[in-house]
């Protein structure tokens, strides 16, 4: 394909995105989210196009990064100080943070894990979403790029699950190389009122989930070359909260712990670990507890910002955890709280 040929390419994906968000019903938040993070990327490389001179006035650059017409001599090249052709300098120009990477998210049908799967598509990932919520799981996958994801009914507390969500990964893209531990549940209540029952069922979710997903992932990405590994814990992971439930605290806390376990036994292998601890998030697991006001004034009083914070706020902490940005990041704990764990 010709410069000329790629521009024209990407104008026509614009316009194509464009018409379909048009066309989305005002309700369809996970489509909308996903389609302009598609219409963004491409916005990202026309704009590469524009600045390197391709489809501008009466400029024509060839294939080689030699101008041909417009005032300058002929054959000069306007690639000083690159190296390289300008089709390379365009995808240098416009890399996408995750290209050719493949991550799984658990809990990817809604709230974070949600937006992190839109997010990591528009970055160049294919992603493998795992939820036990399945319609909500293939929506999700359904508004991304065609051919970037697909959906694996996964719950992270079965060891068949996660080998199956693994083994789907390779089958379907070949490798893998992020994995995001971000399924989890809340709970409330004293460590009086909270029965064995009740414990066992959110430690078997937020911290034999996490464990489970590391175990099986990291023979996948030992045979990659290495990986990223992401816990998604919580700023009571650092710190408590006598308002909280005990098995929570105590499962974020494990999360952090492992997180840190994980990235000593495996940094040999070219693997890393690291932990993210949101403060309170605007999420469908916080939305009953934030619709009771005098819980919602308790919550933002704990908060410097005063406010909640957003799922994409997080999910962008995420990416950077799963990018090579982060190469010499590793047993660390990135907290997006607010301000929460200053005072």
């Amino acid at each position: 394909m010709t410069d000329y040929q790629y521009y024209y390419e990407l104008r026509s994906r614009l316009a194509f995105a464009e018409k379909r968000l048009n066309a989305l019903p005002p309700d369809d938040v996970i489509s909308r989210v996903c389609l302009e993070a598609q219409r963004d990327a491409w916005e990202k490389r026309l704009a590469a196009c524009v600045e390197s001179g391709v489809g501008v006035g009466s400029v024509y650059i060839t294939h080689w990064g030699k101008i041909t017409m417009g005032g300058v001599m002929a054959g000069q090249d306007v690639t000083a100080g690159f190296v390289g052709n300008l089709s390379e300098k365009l995808d240098i120009a416009a890399a996408m943070r995750l290209d050719g990477k493949v991550a799984l998210i658990s809990g990817g049908a809604r709230g974070m894990g949600a937006v992190e799967a839109g997010l990591f598509a528009r970055e160049g990932a294919r992603v493998v979403v795992g939820d036990v919520l399945e319609d909500e799981g293939r929506a999700v996958v359904a508004g991304l790029p065609e051919g970037a994801g697909v959906f694996v009914r996964l719950d992270v507390t079965s060891e068949d699950d996660w080998r199956r969500a693994v083994d789907l990964a390779g089958e379907c893209f070949g490798r893998l190389d992020v994995l995001v531990n971000n399924a989890g549940v809340s709970a409330v209540g004293g460590i009086e009122d909270t029965t064995a029952a009740e414990w066992d069922r959110v430690m078997a979710v937020n911290a034999k989930g996490v464990f489970l997903g590391t175990k099986y992932a990291i023979p996948a990405m030992r045979r990659a070359g290495g990986g990223s590994i992401i816990n998604i814990s919580s700023q009571l992971g650092i710190v408590a909260m006598g308002e909280s439930s005990p098995q929570y605290i105590a499962s974020k806390g494990a999360v952090r712990l492992l997180t840190k376990s994980t990235a000593l036994q495996y940094a040999a292998d070219g693997i890393r670990a690291n932990s993210v601890h949101p403060g309170p998030i605007v999420t469908p697991m916080t939305e009953g507890r934030r619709g009771d006001p005098s819980v919602q004034e308790l919550m933002v009083s704990r908060i410097p910002l005063g406010r909640y914070g957003e799922a994409v706020e997080v999910a962008y902490g995420v990416l950077y955890l799963a990018s090579d940005e982060s190469s010499f990041v590793t047993g660390s704990e990135l907290v997006i709280d607010g301000g929460w764990v200053a005072q």
